[in-house]
């Protein structure tokens, strides 16, 4: 889980460096499922009989809420910092909490509301709403906001599906939404270095989402959830190392909020 997470966090780090050079966010997120699903076609075992998924309005739902949340992770990272935007986008699963809730009548305790909550403070310590909020960590709020409603659909339909089949899917879908953006921001050059950029953006996020479902074979969910915190740790050695980024002493204290619920609701789910 902890290699799935470096690996996507990665991936973002080189978007992150190819927006820098000019390149449109739109662009690498389009490459990055198309590329993803040619990478992983070959381990779907798709065959004829899952053709009739693709045109159920569920799944395509599914589709364009994670196309909407990389393509708004990746625009915010152009401008913010890695850390940070990791941090604001990890309201995603408290807004996944209460819509599963709401939706799917499932139970709320009263131990992971809390849990939640106080991540929550964490992410308003990073986000710091009222006090000269960027266009950036807005669309870093934005991309949580989609992911986690991108979650709840996935458990809307996850009993309908086999797991590599809705992996593949939205590939496939996030491409075909996208095509007509990312070819429109076409690059007039494109450098061999770029191109290596653009194949890390792609192959780190399709391999740690594959290693995802892998796992799921053989690790329950409320195990794998509260794991996805432990992206805060790359992502800030990277925004580091790469970037010579480093939170503030205010976003610093949110991150270690959000990270430290999420060890803590690691260790509820395993009781």
């Amino acid at each position: 889980m902890v290699t799935s997470m470096t690996l996507i966090v990665g991936g973002d780090v080189a978007a992150k460096v190819l927006t820098q050079d000019g390149f449109s966010p739109i662009f690498i997120a389009w490459t990055r499922f198309a590329l993803a699903f040619v990478v992983l076609l070959p381990f779907c075992g798709l065959t004829r009989a899952d053709a009739p998924a693709l045109r159920d309005p569920r799944v395509l739902l599914r589709a364009l809420l994670i196309a909407g949340g990389i393509s708004c992770i990746l625009t915010a990272l152009r401008t913010e910092p890695v850390a940070n935007v990791f941090g604001a986008f990890f309201v995603g699963p408290i807004f996944a909490f209460a819509l599963s809730a709401v939706l799917l009548k499932e139970r709320v305790t009263l131990t992971r509301a809390v849990l939640l909550g106080l991540s929550f403070v964490g992410v308003l310590l990073v986000v710091k709403p009222g006090f000269g909020i960027t266009f950036g960590m807005g669309l870093a709020v934005l991309a949580g906001l989609l992911h986690g409603s991108y979650v709840v659909s996935t458990r809307w339909i996850a009993p309908l599906y086999r797991p590599r089949l809705l992996l593949l899917s939205q590939l496939f879908l996030g491409a075909i939404i996208l095509a007509p953006f990312g070819l429109a921001a076409l690059p007039n050059t494109v450098t061999w270095a770029a191109l290596g950029l653009i194949a890390i953006s792609a192959f780190g996020s399709a391999l740690g989402n594959l290693m995802l479902v892998l796992l799921s074979k053989t690790t329950p969910s409320n195990v794998i959830a509260p794991l996805i915190y432990t992206q805060l740790i790359p992502a800030t050695l990277f925004g580091f190392l790469v970037f010579s980024e480093w939170p503030d002493w205010v976003s610093f204290v949110g991150l270690a909020v959000i990270f430290t619920t999420g060890l803590a609701s690691l260790a509820l789910s395993r009781r």
